[in-house]
Protein backbone atom coordinates (compact mmCIF):
# COMPACT_ATOMS: atom_id res chain seq x y z
CA UNK A 1 0.00 0.00 0.00
CA UNK A 2 1.43 3.26 -1.02
CA UNK A 3 0.59 6.22 0.87
CA UNK A 4 0.75 9.77 0.33
CA UNK A 5 1.42 11.81 3.67
CA UNK A 6 1.49 15.48 3.77
CA UNK A 7 2.67 17.79 6.76
CA UNK A 8 2.01 21.51 6.81
CA UNK A 9 1.81 21.92 10.95
CA UNK A 10 3.94 24.88 10.58
CA UNK A 11 6.52 26.40 8.28
CA UNK A 12 7.72 23.01 6.32
CA UNK A 13 5.54 22.22 2.99
CA UNK A 14 6.65 18.65 2.74
CA UNK A 15 5.03 15.45 1.20
CA UNK A 16 6.14 12.43 1.28
CA UNK A 17 5.51 8.79 -0.35
CA UNK A 18 5.95 5.65 1.95
CA UNK A 19 5.13 2.26 0.81
CA UNK A 20 3.88 -0.22 3.90
CA UNK A 21 4.54 1.67 6.55
CA UNK A 22 8.33 1.55 5.92
CA UNK A 23 9.86 2.08 2.62
CA UNK A 24 10.24 5.78 2.07
CA UNK A 25 9.61 6.29 -1.47
CA UNK A 26 10.49 10.03 -1.38
CA UNK A 27 10.01 12.55 0.84
CA UNK A 28 9.84 16.40 -0.04
CA UNK A 29 10.11 18.94 2.63
CA UNK A 30 10.38 23.01 1.18
CA UNK A 31 11.67 24.99 3.84
CA UNK A 32 10.49 28.39 4.79
CA UNK A 33 13.28 29.38 7.16
CA UNK A 34 14.51 32.19 4.65
CA UNK A 35 11.10 34.41 5.15
CA UNK A 36 11.07 33.79 8.90
CA UNK A 37 14.62 34.35 9.16
CA UNK A 38 14.06 38.37 9.70
CA UNK A 39 11.60 37.91 11.93
CA UNK A 40 13.46 35.49 14.64
CA UNK A 41 9.92 33.13 14.68
CA UNK A 42 7.53 31.88 12.60
CA UNK A 43 4.92 34.16 11.33
CA UNK A 44 1.77 32.23 10.93
CA UNK A 45 -0.06 34.71 8.18
CA UNK A 46 3.57 34.11 5.89
CA UNK A 47 3.53 30.07 7.04
CA UNK A 48 -0.04 29.73 5.64
CA UNK A 49 0.59 31.81 2.70
CA UNK A 50 3.65 29.72 1.87
CA UNK A 51 2.21 26.62 2.03
CA UNK A 52 -0.63 27.82 -0.36
CA UNK A 53 1.86 28.81 -3.00
CA UNK A 54 4.04 25.32 -2.71
CA UNK A 55 2.08 22.46 -1.53
CA UNK A 56 0.62 21.45 -4.92
CA UNK A 57 4.39 21.60 -6.59
CA UNK A 58 5.68 19.90 -3.54
CA UNK A 59 2.95 17.27 -4.00
CA UNK A 60 3.94 16.59 -7.56
CA UNK A 61 8.04 16.48 -6.61
CA UNK A 62 7.36 13.72 -4.50
CA UNK A 63 5.47 11.68 -7.13
CA UNK A 64 8.04 12.73 -9.72
CA UNK A 65 10.83 11.69 -7.19
CA UNK A 66 9.17 8.11 -6.66
CA UNK A 67 8.54 7.92 -9.93
CA UNK A 68 4.47 7.49 -9.00
CA UNK A 69 1.72 9.21 -10.29
CA UNK A 70 -1.64 9.98 -8.57
CA UNK A 71 -3.37 6.40 -9.73
CA UNK A 72 -0.65 4.63 -7.96
CA UNK A 73 -1.45 5.97 -4.47
CA UNK A 74 -3.51 4.03 -2.49
CA UNK A 75 -4.51 6.58 0.44
CA UNK A 76 -3.43 9.53 1.54
CA UNK A 77 -2.89 11.45 5.10
CA UNK A 78 -2.46 15.20 6.58
CA UNK A 79 -1.50 16.82 9.82
CA UNK A 80 -4.60 17.79 11.49
CA UNK A 81 -3.50 18.49 15.16
CA UNK A 82 -2.00 20.15 16.68
CA UNK A 83 0.06 23.07 14.41
CA UNK A 84 -1.09 26.67 13.10
CA UNK A 85 -4.75 26.42 12.03
CA UNK A 86 -3.68 28.09 8.78
CA UNK A 87 -0.86 26.28 8.15
CA UNK A 88 -2.60 23.23 9.37
CA UNK A 89 -5.81 23.98 6.81
CA UNK A 90 -3.76 23.99 4.07
CA UNK A 91 -2.19 20.69 4.00
CA UNK A 92 -5.92 18.94 5.36
CA UNK A 93 -7.69 20.55 2.46
CA UNK A 94 -5.51 19.69 -0.48
CA UNK A 95 -5.18 15.88 1.04
CA UNK A 96 -9.41 15.61 1.61
CA UNK A 97 -9.43 16.72 -1.94
CA UNK A 98 -7.19 14.60 -3.57
CA UNK A 99 -8.68 11.58 -1.52
CA UNK A 100 -12.07 12.67 -2.72
CA UNK A 101 -10.80 12.93 -6.23
CA UNK A 102 -9.11 9.45 -6.31
CA UNK A 103 -11.72 7.83 -3.96
CA UNK A 104 -9.26 6.68 -1.19
CA UNK A 105 -9.15 6.55 2.21
CA UNK A 106 -8.26 9.97 3.96
CA UNK A 107 -6.64 10.18 7.51
CA UNK A 108 -6.37 13.57 9.58
CA UNK A 109 -2.93 12.49 11.59
CA UNK A 110 -2.26 13.57 15.06
CA UNK A 111 1.72 15.73 14.60
CA UNK A 112 2.85 14.39 17.86
CA UNK A 113 1.92 10.57 17.14
CA UNK A 114 4.00 11.35 13.86
CA UNK A 115 7.15 12.29 15.36
CA UNK A 116 6.64 9.08 17.22
CA UNK A 117 6.49 6.86 14.43
CA UNK A 118 9.38 8.49 12.70
CA UNK A 119 11.79 5.98 13.94
CA UNK A 120 9.57 3.00 12.59
CA UNK A 121 10.85 4.23 9.06
CA UNK A 122 14.44 2.59 10.20
CA UNK A 123 15.88 -0.18 9.97
CA UNK A 124 15.33 -2.41 13.99
CA UNK A 125 12.21 -0.44 14.16
CA UNK A 126 11.62 -0.59 18.42
CA UNK A 127 9.67 -3.12 19.76
CA UNK A 128 6.56 -1.51 21.87
CA UNK A 129 6.73 -0.85 24.97
CA UNK A 130 9.29 2.15 25.03
CA UNK A 131 9.54 5.80 26.48
CA UNK A 132 8.82 8.00 24.31
CA UNK A 133 10.83 11.70 24.47
CA UNK A 134 9.48 14.64 22.19
CA UNK A 135 11.21 17.17 21.93
CA UNK A 136 10.57 20.35 20.20
CA UNK A 137 9.80 24.07 19.63
CA UNK A 138 6.31 23.65 20.75
CA UNK A 139 6.01 20.31 22.90
CA UNK A 140 8.46 18.97 25.52
CA UNK A 141 6.58 15.27 26.32
CA UNK A 142 8.30 12.63 28.20
CA UNK A 143 5.29 9.78 27.73
CA UNK A 144 4.99 5.52 27.62
CA UNK A 145 4.21 4.29 24.10
CA UNK A 146 2.54 0.90 23.94
CA UNK A 147 1.52 0.92 20.19
CA UNK A 148 1.32 3.37 17.66
CA UNK A 149 -1.61 5.25 18.89
CA UNK A 150 -1.41 4.55 22.22
CA UNK A 151 0.45 6.93 24.35
CA UNK A 152 0.19 7.91 27.58
CA UNK A 153 1.52 11.12 29.00
CA UNK A 154 3.96 10.95 31.99
CA UNK A 155 5.77 14.23 32.02
CA UNK A 156 5.50 17.62 29.55
CA UNK A 157 6.68 20.80 30.22
CA UNK A 158 4.72 23.14 33.02
CA UNK A 159 6.15 26.66 30.61
CA UNK A 160 8.53 26.54 27.84
CA UNK A 161 9.01 23.76 25.51
CA UNK A 162 12.75 22.83 25.26
CA UNK A 163 13.11 24.32 21.37
CA UNK A 164 11.57 27.01 22.47
CA UNK A 165 14.12 28.01 25.17
CA UNK A 166 16.86 27.12 22.17
CA UNK A 167 15.17 29.67 19.76
CA UNK A 168 14.68 32.90 22.85
CA UNK A 169 18.28 32.00 24.26
CA UNK A 170 19.54 32.47 20.60
CA UNK A 171 17.68 34.85 19.34
CA UNK A 172 18.54 37.35 22.35
CA UNK A 173 22.45 36.30 21.59
CA UNK A 174 22.11 36.57 17.95
CA UNK A 175 23.38 33.73 17.24
CA UNK A 176 20.80 32.82 14.17
CA UNK A 177 17.57 30.63 13.29
CA UNK A 178 16.25 28.62 13.60
CA UNK A 179 17.96 28.69 17.16
CA UNK A 180 18.64 24.99 17.72
CA UNK A 181 20.63 24.42 15.01
CA UNK A 182 22.64 27.74 15.77
CA UNK A 183 23.17 27.10 19.50
CA UNK A 184 24.36 23.23 18.52
CA UNK A 185 26.88 24.81 16.31
CA UNK A 186 28.23 27.41 18.50
CA UNK A 187 28.49 25.17 21.48
CA UNK A 188 31.23 23.04 19.64
CA UNK A 189 33.46 26.20 20.13
CA UNK A 190 32.31 26.39 23.67
CA UNK A 191 32.71 25.26 27.02
CA UNK A 192 29.97 23.69 29.34
CA UNK A 193 31.87 24.99 31.73
CA UNK A 194 31.87 28.21 31.72
CA UNK A 195 28.61 28.75 33.36
CA UNK A 196 26.66 27.08 35.90
CA UNK A 197 23.29 27.71 34.84
CA UNK A 198 20.45 26.25 37.52
CA UNK A 199 18.40 23.03 37.44
CA UNK A 200 14.88 23.54 38.57
CA UNK A 201 13.60 21.33 41.54
CA UNK A 202 10.44 19.23 39.56
CA UNK A 203 11.44 15.99 40.55
CA UNK A 204 8.27 15.14 43.55
CA UNK A 205 4.68 14.28 43.16
CA UNK A 206 2.75 14.58 40.51
CA UNK A 207 5.82 16.50 38.63
CA UNK A 208 8.35 14.21 38.73
CA UNK A 209 8.63 13.66 35.47
CA UNK A 210 7.89 16.90 34.32
CA UNK A 211 10.27 20.01 33.35
CA UNK A 212 10.62 23.33 33.18
CA UNK A 213 12.84 26.02 30.96
CA UNK A 214 11.41 29.43 32.24
CA UNK A 215 13.95 29.74 34.73
CA UNK A 216 16.91 28.85 32.78
CA UNK A 217 16.07 31.01 29.80
CA UNK A 218 15.31 33.50 32.16
CA UNK A 219 19.15 32.95 33.77
CA UNK A 220 20.76 32.82 30.59
CA UNK A 221 19.09 35.98 29.04
CA UNK A 222 19.02 38.16 32.20
CA UNK A 223 20.99 37.19 34.80
CA UNK A 224 24.12 35.88 33.06
CA UNK A 225 26.52 36.85 35.26
CA UNK A 226 25.52 35.43 38.71
CA UNK A 227 26.18 32.02 36.94
CA UNK A 228 29.41 32.84 35.78
CA UNK A 229 32.15 30.29 37.05
CA UNK A 230 34.96 32.00 39.24
CA UNK A 231 37.90 32.80 37.70
CA UNK A 232 36.20 33.06 34.41
CA UNK A 233 35.64 36.76 34.12
CA UNK A 234 36.54 38.30 30.52
CA UNK A 235 35.12 39.18 27.19
CA UNK A 236 31.58 37.58 26.81
CA UNK A 237 32.18 34.45 24.84
CA UNK A 238 28.77 33.22 23.29
CA UNK A 239 30.30 29.77 22.37
CA UNK A 240 30.34 29.17 25.98
CA UNK A 241 27.28 30.51 26.88
CA UNK A 242 25.79 28.30 24.02
CA UNK A 243 27.42 25.32 25.71
CA UNK A 244 26.30 25.74 28.86
CA UNK A 245 23.14 26.72 28.04
CA UNK A 246 22.56 23.54 25.86
CA UNK A 247 24.50 21.30 28.43
CA UNK A 248 21.74 22.81 31.08
CA UNK A 249 18.69 21.88 29.08
CA UNK A 250 20.00 18.37 28.20
CA UNK A 251 20.16 17.57 31.74
CA UNK A 252 16.88 19.06 32.24
CA UNK A 253 15.76 16.64 30.22
CA UNK A 254 17.87 13.51 31.06
CA UNK A 255 16.74 14.10 34.97
CA UNK A 256 12.85 13.78 33.88
CA UNK A 257 13.23 10.76 31.59
CA UNK A 258 16.02 8.84 33.53
CA UNK A 259 13.09 8.70 36.54
CA UNK A 260 10.91 7.71 34.12
CA UNK A 261 12.37 5.10 32.94
CA UNK A 262 13.33 3.29 36.41
CA UNK A 263 10.19 3.93 37.78
CA UNK A 264 8.22 2.05 34.50
CA UNK A 265 11.33 -0.30 33.57
CA UNK A 266 11.39 0.45 30.44
CA UNK A 267 14.62 0.93 29.43
CA UNK A 268 14.19 1.61 25.27
CA UNK A 269 13.91 5.57 24.73
CA UNK A 270 12.69 6.82 21.32
CA UNK A 271 13.40 10.39 20.55
CA UNK A 272 11.27 12.34 17.68
CA UNK A 273 11.24 15.90 16.89
CA UNK A 274 13.43 18.57 16.02
CA UNK A 275 15.33 19.15 19.31
CA UNK A 276 16.09 15.00 18.94
CA UNK A 277 18.58 16.11 15.91
CA UNK A 278 20.74 18.08 18.72
CA UNK A 279 24.27 16.41 18.83
CA UNK A 280 24.46 16.75 22.69
CA UNK A 281 21.18 15.35 23.35
CA UNK A 282 22.21 12.10 20.96
CA UNK A 283 25.57 11.93 22.57
CA UNK A 284 24.61 11.83 26.26
CA UNK A 285 21.86 9.47 25.44
CA UNK A 286 24.35 6.64 23.91
CA UNK A 287 26.33 7.37 26.78
CA UNK A 288 23.48 5.85 29.31
CA UNK A 289 24.02 2.48 30.17
CA UNK A 290 21.28 0.01 30.65
CA UNK A 291 19.57 2.35 27.81
CA UNK A 292 18.82 1.55 24.01
CA UNK A 293 18.45 5.32 22.86
CA UNK A 294 16.85 5.51 19.39
CA UNK A 295 16.82 8.35 17.20
CA UNK A 296 15.28 8.90 14.02
CA UNK A 297 18.09 10.35 11.10
CA UNK A 298 18.14 13.89 11.08
CA UNK A 299 15.92 14.45 8.13
CA UNK A 300 12.94 12.66 9.93
CA UNK A 301 13.74 14.68 12.95
CA UNK A 302 11.85 17.54 11.61
CA UNK A 303 8.31 17.76 10.64
CA UNK A 304 8.06 15.73 7.17
CA UNK A 305 5.70 13.76 5.21
CA UNK A 306 7.07 10.40 5.72
CA UNK A 307 6.28 10.26 9.22
CA UNK A 308 2.84 11.32 8.17
CA UNK A 309 2.49 8.54 5.86
CA UNK A 310 4.20 5.50 7.62
CA UNK A 311 1.86 6.53 11.14
CA UNK A 312 -1.42 6.95 8.35
CA UNK A 313 -0.72 3.11 6.87
CA UNK A 314 -0.88 1.28 10.49
CA UNK A 315 -4.21 3.40 11.11
CA UNK A 316 -5.42 1.92 7.42
CA UNK A 317 -4.06 -1.37 8.20
CA UNK A 318 -6.36 -1.65 11.16
CA UNK A 319 -9.41 -0.08 9.03
CA UNK A 320 -9.35 3.14 10.35
CA UNK A 321 -10.17 5.99 8.06
CA UNK A 322 -11.10 10.01 8.99
CA UNK A 323 -14.28 12.02 7.11
CA UNK A 324 -13.80 14.55 4.90
CA UNK A 325 -15.61 16.87 7.04
CA UNK A 326 -12.64 15.93 9.66
CA UNK A 327 -11.34 19.60 11.18
CA UNK A 328 -7.96 20.97 12.18
CA UNK A 329 -6.98 21.90 15.89
CA UNK A 330 -4.37 24.06 17.02
CA UNK A 331 -4.05 21.83 20.17
CA UNK A 332 -3.16 18.41 20.55
CA UNK A 333 -6.00 16.10 21.10
CA UNK A 334 -6.11 12.41 22.56
CA UNK A 335 -3.26 12.40 24.91
CA UNK A 336 -3.86 11.10 28.31
CA UNK A 337 -1.69 12.26 31.43
CA UNK A 338 -0.86 10.12 33.91
CA UNK A 339 0.12 11.54 37.28
CA UNK A 340 2.50 9.07 39.36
Amino acid sequence: MIVLGIETSCDECAAALVEDGKLILSNVVATQIPFHREFSGVVPEIASRKHTEWIYGVVEEALSRAGKTARDIDGVAATAEPGLLGSLLVGLTFAKAFAWSRRIPFLACNHMLAHLYAARLCENAPAYPYIGLLVSGGHTIICRVDDFDAVEVLGTTIDDAVGEAFDKVAKHYGLGYPGGVHIDEAARQGDSGAFAFPIPSLHKGQHRYDVSYSGLKTAVVNQLEQFRKKGRAGELNTSDIAASFQKTAVEILLRALITATDDTGIKTVVSGGGVAANSYLRARLADRDGLTCIFPPKELCGDNGAMVAGLAFQHFLRGDSSPLSADASARVKGFKRRYP
